[in-house]
């Protein structure tokens, strides 16, 4: 009996708790969604574009920049991967080169 006492109080503390933190939690997400709103309102918008068209082409755009990053990054990448195989395929050559000359290898 007195276990099921203690249970009780703890479920209604930890509704409290839970109900208090999401109320803090969606206070702060509106708030901080309202200052973007406005933000992107006054400095991201064009031409009589509405705030969820300017993020949608923002985010469109950076989708784009993204891409384009990753396309150059794996050009260089296999750029920098061939010049280090021919770096080696020379360091090869070089080797068996000198070693014919010494009479090493015939």
């Amino acid at each position: 009996m007195a276990k099921s006492k203690l249970v009780k109080v703890n479920e209604k503390i930890e509704k409290k708790v839970v109900g208090g933190y999401k109320k803090i939690e969606e206070s702060a997400v509106g708030g901080f969604n309202k200052i973007a709103d406005k933000f992107v309102d006054s400095f991201l918008t064009k031409d009589e574009e509405s705030v969820e068209e300017a993020r949608e082409r923002l985010a469109a755009e950076q989708k784009a920049r993204e891409e384009k990053n990753a396309a150059e990054t794996e050009k260089r990448s296999k750029e920098q991967n061939a010049m280090v195989e021919q770096g080696l395929r020379n360091a090869q050559n070089a080797t068996m080169e000198a070693r014919k000359r010494a009479g090493v290898d015939k």
